[in-house]
């Protein structure tokens, strides 16, 4: 009986213990190392030089031009004829 006892004792503490202890320790780093990959300068922010490249004026048109680009909806699709002439007698011969 005292070794059933001990065999139930043991399955009952194995359940409790942890099975990923390694994943556990690293998780998250590779989120993390992707992150910082992504940064090209973290301190930006910090330099108070220009923006090479543009000058006042090319940018100004360019936000201009991006604001324009909102100002009057897409244009319409049809996509009911996404297949072409399907079924108006204008097929193959």
């Amino acid at each position: 009986m005292n070794k059933l006892a001990i065999a139930v004792l043991l399955g009952l503490m194995a359940g409790c213990a942890t099975v990923t202890p390694n994943y556990d320790t690293t998780f998250g780093d590779t989120v993390r190392q992707a992150k910082l990959k992504m940064i090209i300068n973290p301190g930006a922010g910090r330099i108070p030089d220009e923006v090479a490249g543009m000058d006042g004026i090319a940018t100004r048109n360019t936000i201009l031009l991006y604001q324009d680009t909102f100002k009057a909806p897409p244009p319409v699709v049809n996509v009911i004829n996404i297949g072409g002439n399907v079924g108006s007698g204008g097929g193959g011969k």
